[in-house]
């Protein structure tokens, strides 16, 4: 929010300099991003009078003025405005004045052969906006010639851009801010409450039908009559502009003015406008939820289609708002507007959020009550603009309607239980300079009265300290409600500064917990078979099986948790593809989400992507692709699972139809399943343009860390080196089709068992000579013993074995 010091002044006390006020607001919460010094603006810049207007002798756009500042020479000054003529009174840049937001110091030049020996401005060379493209001609007369123009231009201001944190409603507003500024530098505000307005009518043509209370718990509809739309007053469009609001008109600056002042949102309708959409001259303003469907055209132009969360202004049932967020432009205040209905409403901030995020719509309104107006300030916020309306616009009041459920008054603020030993507990000594210190109690109750609570004393607790029972004023109802709160609010204004910096008394070393660790060395070795880590978003389009669909959606395009990782890869390989970035290679590690009977479910995974030719330096292949083969992408795998000391199976699966049927494994160990590993489909790899060979894989990473935290994976156990020679042997026979090559070495090693140090496969075939539906295979076993070189005679029963295990369990024809 921008905050004119200007006009801060007039409601507290101000003794610091805007950079020091700056310094005491960011140190206490409220984050001063920029300090604009207007006055820097039109420093040198002074009233002057035109006395004489000719034509350049040498340019046809040019004009020679003489200019009287009041110095007792008349200035020469070439100008180039077309508006310019004599008798009006002007800004005028001086000799050696340096306007910075031109970049321009003026100095005595010649245009076209004549001296020229200054500047008449325009507001936008002067920082202002404005729509009239020409010098700036005040309209006041009899202006001290010579004097400055920064208080006419509303240039003698400083202008702080002020962050307000989100639980700080009240700060968004100048008369917050006010407070703020009270509370931490001690000054005495100056805050009237505007008094009562006249009705000149006590009935009329117009009614309220609130349906549903919650959503709006007041409201306040007020008919004037006899309105004359104008500018605004100089002063109240200086504060607007400073505020960055542009000025519109009087009615519409005063509701823009209160709303910056008491930070109250209101809205003016043009009643003449209102009657002609309810189609009577009898008016039923009113409060309800769009249907679905609805639609209702805004103040910025569009036609929004409205849901069932658009909380709506109604008359006689017919939209006319988008209540708290923005007007209707059938109903809008424009030059012609004789008679208005002032709106001045609490709206529930809950509804308000959900229907600007609806419609996709936010405003200044909307921010306000999204983060709680203050509802005991309704009432003053409404006469503040009926009064102004009365003097800006010679507006009569001729009826007033109220729709009031709030609570009562006395619950419009509440007590706390504040206890200093509690204070002193959470924020520690404070820095006497040469000592320490504890926080007093009239510290506590100086600091609490300053933000206008309200502190009784209750006695002491058990340790002989005092405490007390808190009143929170109205305006800071929603964000103190609890005793911490208290305490928070203490620390702030005393100054974070002025409490001593202290570290625990036993400092312990920091460390990974053991999941992080694993992952850690699971992303080095992913990246070390040449794997890039991606990261996608968990939203995606709704539509597959168990979807989890969000109810309050940014986009439709991500309305709905991903179930897998897979589909996200598959869409980022085909995206760099088409980008030219070639094949992606890569992984990642993300939440899932799924629906289940017994309610929503989520876990951890890790996929991965691999295709194409992952070689570089294609020179030795004369240019030629050579696509990663299946056993080349399940190896990746293998290397992993290696270093990670894990021993995984693979088996065939057919489950996934984004696979290949022939080419998909899934992954187990030790009884449990870890995954699925396989080649895209060829027709989902024709329908998106993919290479011929990309391979993924999808990993439980709740299976794969359980194994890894297993002691004999996570402390490996030595194992002694024999020093004896091995004794291999070879074993080639056709196996049918259907049997893996994994369940042949399960039922070799256990054939084996303590002589067999290793079994390879080193060949398959499949072709002529073979028979039909059979291949192939021959394996090399190796044979050792720790403490004796092998005989012939140790080594061929147990080889006898293997080869009758494989005849009994598989019905292998045995060639060798």
């Amino acid at each position: 929010m921008r905050i004119s010091l200007n006009w801060l002044r007039e409601l507290v006390e101000i003794k610091l300099s805007p950079e020091e006020l700056a310094e005491t607001l960011t140190m206490a919460g409220f984050e001063v991003e920029e300090i604009e010094d207007r006055r820097t603006w039109a420093n040198g810049v002074v009233i002057g009078k035109v006395l004489e207007r000719q034509p350049h002798p040498n340019a046809d756009k040019l004009s020679v003025c003489q200019v009287d500042i009041g110095a007792g020479e008349i200035l020469n000054i070439v100008c180039g405005a077309a508006n310019v003529k004599a008798d009006i009174y002007v800004p005028v840049a001086t000799t050696g004045t340096y306007l910075p937001n031109i970049d321009l110091k003026i100095k005595p030049a010649k245009l076209r052969g004549v001296a020229s020996q200054g500047m008449i401005c325009s507001l936008k060379e002067l920082g202002l906006p404005t729509d009239v493209d020409g010098i700036h001609i005040f309209t006041q007369e009899n202006l001290p010639l010579g004097s400055d123009v920064r208080p006419l231009l509303g240039l003698d201001d400083v202008i702080l851009d002020l962050t307000a944190t989100a639980n700080r409603a009240d700060a968004l507003s100048m008369v917050g801010v006010a407070r703020e500024v009270a509370a931490l530098t001690g000054g005495k505000l100056s805050i009237s409450e505007p008094g009562e307005v006249s009705i000149s009518k006590s009935a009329g043509n117009l009614a309220l039908k609130i349906a549903d209370t919650q959503a709006c718990p007041a409201y306040i509809g007020t008919v004037i009559e006899q309105v004359k739309i104008a500018p605004s007053p100089e002063w109240l469009q200086q504060r607007l502009r400073a505020a960055g609001v542009r000025p519109i008109s009087n009615v519409v600056d005063i509701t823009n003015y209160v709303l910056l002042e008491w930070g109250q949102p209101l809205h003016a309708f043009d009643r003449d406008r209102l009657q002609s959409v309810a189609s009577s001259e009898n008016l039923t303003i009113g409060v309800r939820f769009a249907t679905a469907g609805e639609s209702f055209k805004t103040l910025d132009g569009q036609t929004r289609t409205l849901s069932t969360q658009n909380l709506l202004i109604t008359a006689n049932d017919r939209p006319v708002a988008l209540a708290g967020v923005m007007g209707g432009q059938e109903t809008e205040v424009h030059e012609g507007t004789q008679s208005l209905v002032l709106e001045a409403a609490l709206f529930d901030s809950v509804a308000i959020r959900r229907s600007s995020r609806s419609a996709g719509l936010r405003s200044e309104a909307s921010g306000r009550y999204e983060r709680g107006v203050n509802r005991a300030e309704l009432e003053i916020a409404n006469r503040r603009a009926l009064s102004l309306i009365s003097e800006l616009a010679s507006g009569i009041l001729v009826q007033q309607e109220i729709a009031d459920t709030r609570p009562h008054p006395s619950t419009w603020s509440r007590s706390i239980a504040l206890r200093l030993d509690r204070v002193n507990q959470i924020l520690g000594p404070i820095d006497l300079e040469e000592d320490t210190g504890e926080l007093q109690e009239q510290d506590v109750e100086r600091i609490l009265t300053a933000l206008g609570c309200q502190l009784t004393p209750s006695g002491e607790d058990s340790s002989h300290q005092p405490t007390w029972s808190v009143s929170v004023p109205p305006y800071r109802y929603r964000d103190l409600e609890r005793e911490i709160d208290l305490i928070e609010e203490i620390a702030r204004l005393y100054g974070y500064n002025k409490f001593c910096d202290t570290l625990p008394e036993k400092a312990e070393a920091g460390y990974l917990p053991l999941d992080q660790e694993l992952i850690r060395k699971l992303r080095a070795f992913l990246r070390a078979e040449g794997l890039t880590e991606l990261i996608h978003y968990s939203l995606v389009k709704p539509g597959e099986d168990r979807n989890i669909v969000l109810s309050n959606p940014l986009f439709v395009e991500y309305s709905a948790l991903r179930t897998d990782l897979i589909s996200g890869l598959i869409d980022a390989f085909q995206y760099n593809l088409e980008q030219g970035n070639g094949a992606l290679n890569g992984f990642e590690i993300g939440q899932i989400f799924w629906r289940e009977e017994d309610g929503l479910q989520e876990t951890e995974a890790l996929a991965g992507i691999v295709g194409g030719d992952r070689t570089l330096g294609k020179w030795s292949k004369s240019g030629r692709e050579e696509p990663i083969t299946w056993f080349e992408a399940k190896g990746i795998l293998e290397s992993v699972f290696r270093q990670l000391a894990l021993e995984v199976e693979f088996q065939p699966d057919r489950r996934d139809d984004r696979l290949h049927p022939g080419r998909t494994a899934s992954l187990w160990i030790r009884g449990n399943r870890l995954g699925i590993f396989g080649q895209l489909h060829p027709q989902l790899r024709r329908e998106k343009g993919l290479p011929d060979s990309v391979y993924v894989f999808q990993l439980d990473l709740d299976v794969l860390l359980d194994s890894l935290e297993q002691d004999e994976v996570l402390v490996p156990t030595f194992q002694p080196y024999s020093t004896y020679p091995a004794s291999d042997r070879d074993i080639a026979f056709f196996a049918p089709v259907k049997i893996s090559v994994a369940e042949i070495q399960k039922v070799i090693t256990k054939a084996g068992k303590d002589l067999l140090e290793s079994v390879e496969l080193f060949d398959e075939y499949r072709g002529e000579n073979v028979p039909e539906g059979q291949r192939s295979l021959a394996f090399r076993l190796i044979y050792r013993a720790s403490d004796r070189t092998l005989t012939e005679a140790e080594v061929e029963p147990v080889h006898n074995k293997v080869r009758e295990a494989l005849v009994e369990k598989f019905g292998v024809n045995l060639r060798s």
